[in-house]
């Protein structure tokens, strides 16, 4: 099967208005083409969470490891992608880029299954609104597995993987990284904190070897001293001691449409995005 097809044509079921607030009936559409994805390969599990008047939906998808596997004990990577949208965008980048990239993986790792479990969870309810604050579905759920004791290899927050602007000054950072690292954003970012720095260069190198050019950040602290690293659903895993990074394009720091009703799949480099999920799946398929 061809994986830039697969990606174009999550995307064209994703991408559309569909905040919780607004546009519930948009983001009732996605939540359920998501489980109907997730359920081809396998029971879903649905993590409800309450924040004012609304009920969120965090759905789960656990994919056993090879069978053949020396170690039964392993814990689980865990990688989400949240499937909401802020009122008034359809949100192509952000994040049905890190959906559609959630749901092959999906596909690929239920087909020839990783040497560790996979929990692939669409996180709703990310996106801050006037009414309330963000990152609650991912909130909610890491402080859940917290109180349960469960451990976690790896936590991988997939966040708007589909930007991409090779012009000189088109990347943009806070002070002072702009002085490390290059001014092209033609890459793809990974930001984890210092439990994951091992992670961060092989899957770094992983990712530039077929051919994507990726620069990665260790933050110590939890990203505090840089708030834009915490900027989506790996941040609440930091602050409950798991080992966590962000996949993305940098965001608002490169993508001119980010919350805008500009942010349409025009805007998307697909073979940027293939190449991010290629190394991704390598990477993984690896460890």
């Amino acid at each position: 099967m061809n994986l830039k097809s697969n990606l174009e044509s999550h995307l064209c079921f994703v991408t559309r208005l569909r905040d919780p607030y607004l546009s519930s009936a948009g983001h009732f559409f996605v939540q359920e083409y998501i489980q109907q994805q997730f359920t081809q390969w396998g029971s879903v599990d649905i993590h409800t969470f309450n924040f004012a008047a609304y009920s969120g939906k965090n759905l789960i998808l656990n994919l056993p490891p090879k069978t053949n596997s020396e170690k039964r004990d392993l814990v689980p990577i865990l990688t989400g992608a949240h499937y909401d949208s802020v009122p008034g965008s359809p949100g192509a980048d952000d994040n049905a880029t890190g959906v559609a990239v959630l749901l092959e993986l999906a596909r690929i790792f239920a087909a020839e299954p990783a040497k560790y479990p996979l929990r692939l969870v669409a996180f709703d309810m990310e996106e801050c609104c006037p009414i309330g604050p963000g990152l609650l579905g991912s909130t909610s759920y890491a402080t859940l597995l917290k109180e349960q004791g469960q451990q976690l290899r790896l936590m991988i927050s997939l966040e708007m993987l589909g930007y991409c602007n090779k012009q000189p000054n088109s990347q943009k950072y806070p002070s002072p990284l702009d002085k490390i690292y290059p001014n092209r954003g033609d890459f793809i970012a990974l930001v984890g904190n210092l439990r994951t720095v091992k992670d961060l260069i092989s899957l770094s190198r992983c990712i530039r070897s077929g051919g994507t050019p990726s620069q990665y950040l260790p933050v110590p602290n939890r990203g505090l001293i840089v708030k834009e690293t915490r900027a989506s659903d790996h941040s609440p895993f930091w602050d409950q001691g798991y080992p966590a990074m962000m996949i993305t394009d940098t965001s608002f720091l490169r993508n001119p449409h980010y919350h805008k009703a500009s942010d349409t799949i025009a805007t998307l480099d697909l073979d940027f995005l293939t190449g991010v999920c290629q190394g991704l799946v390598s990477w993984i398929g690896k460890l």
